[in-house]
């Protein structure tokens, strides 16, 4: 995929400066609520409100685990919002399966949405039965490996270039009273630092067999039994983080507390807000400095059915505000995250970014486990996690038993 500085695309997006007739007040629901993430949606927000309406913030504190049980019973008890933050894939399937969520396939051929949105596996993800029923906003990875240059320079080693120099430098961290790795203790970071660790150390091809294939005779072997020792690895290096958010966990790779921290793209976006620059203050490896992949997983919005025509009205041009070229690259650039369109340009983008489009440029994607796998199975494996960063005493090989029963019953 190549980015490109297309300066006509910008001007022909949304006209901002004129109002459409019937301007309306639109509540938007989301989970953005760090310092990177409330700068980024300031720009979606600004960006709407040129149109002449107005952007209603409906920000929930706390993870997308948190937000989302809000989100999805207010639609389904008849309390909808205009628009809502879901993750690309399987999160709002069965409210679109319950007739709750507009279908926007019109409004996408009148726009092209499939020749401009990139890669194709994005919009895919937002179509079911045939039927377009969300807008992608970025192309966001989880697989990365942030570190702080002051940490390692303060322990006297040299900042690692993959998972295996990383853990072998975690003594001198812990001599010098660093943790080697921050983990906060939101369910979902240890699960996702799980499959992080599952596709960077086992492989891409490992990591499609357990999630795609849902192979559990492949779960139970050898090739996870690794993933584990490194999972083991991980949480022996985590145990003194002591913070609950990801970005507190970040905030201790930013002020040189912790060495390291597997985290999605996003966490660039604390990483600006502080001023850090990267390359000098802190480096990234994508899949570990493993396997340079990264999967197109992501933020997409979804349109409730309202019954009021002017609100239905606005949402139409949020949902076209938020491909604009120009909203594209605002809100990206402040997120951390890449754009969906493939006929922008990130000129600006820091080292790490780049790597990423990098990655993208070559087709090393994958899909990511909100695009595999049910909320269901999701919530299982996050059980599973929590109790296994949590409870030393829960071994590798115990922990695996329990995993291949998930994956076993995973559809």
């Amino acid at each position: 995929m190549r980015y490109r500085l297309l300066t006509a695309a910008f001007a022909a997006g949304v006209a901002y400066s004129a109002g459409p007739v019937g301007a309306t007040d639109l509540e938007v629901t989301h989970w953005w609520t760090s310092g990177g993430e409330a700068a980024a949606v300031a720009e979606l927000a600004k960006a709407f409100d040129a149109t002449g309406n107005k952007w209603i913030d409906g920000a929930i504190a706390g993870s997308g685990g948190t937000a989302r049980p809000i989100m999805i019973s207010r639609i389904t008890g008849g309390d909808p919002m205009g628009a809502t933050q879901f993750n690309h894939g399987r999160q709002a399937e069965e409210l679109v399966a319950a007739g709750l969520m507009r279908d926007l396939s019109d409004l996408a051929a009148k726009e092209k949405w499939t020749e401009i949105v990139r890669p194709k596996s994005l919009l895919d993800s937002c179509t079911l039965d045939g039927k377009i029923y969300c807008v992608p906003v970025n192309i966001h990875s989880w697989q990365w490996l942030w570190l702080s240059n002051k940490a390692f320079e303060d322990a006297g080693v040299a900042i690692p270039k993959n998972w295996d120099e990383f853990v072998a430098a975690a003594p001198a961290l812990e001599a010098k009273g660093i943790v080697p790795l921050a983990v906060g203790g939101q369910p979902w970071q240890t699960s996702g630092a799980f499959d992080v660790l599952l596709m960077s150390v086992g492989g891409t091809d490992t990591f499609l067999k357990v999630y795609k294939d849902k192979d559990a005779e492949f779960a139970a072997g050898p090739e996870i039994a690794k993933v584990f020792k490194a999972a083991d690895d991980a949480r022996k290096m985590a145990k003194n983080t002591n913070v609950q958010d990801w970005n507190q966990a970040t905030n201790m790779v930013i002020t040189g507390k912790a060495g390291g921290q597997i985290m999605g793209d996003w966490a660039q976006g604390e990483f600006q807000v502080a001023g850090k620059v990267a390359g000098k203050d802190y480096s990234c490896l994508p899949g570990l400095g493993l396997n340079a992949t990264i999967a197109t997983g992501g933020d997409a919005f979804y349109f409730p059915l309202l019954k009021d025509a002017e609100k239905s009205k606005a949402q139409e041009v949020l949902a076209t505000t938020l491909l604009d070229p120009k909203t594209q690259v605002a809100f990206n650039l402040k997120k951390g995250s890449v754009p969906v369109r493939g006929d922008v340009d990130l000129n600006t983008a820091n080292d790490c970014m780049k790597k990423g489009l990098d990655i993208l440029a070559e087709g090393n994607i994958i899909p990511w486990t909100d695009q595999l796998l049910t909320q269901d199975t999701q919530k299982q494996k996050e059980d599973l996690f929590s109790e296994f960063f949590a409870n030393a005493s829960l071994t590798p090989e115990d922990a695996q038993k329990r995993f291949v029963d998930i994956i076993a019953a995973a559809d």
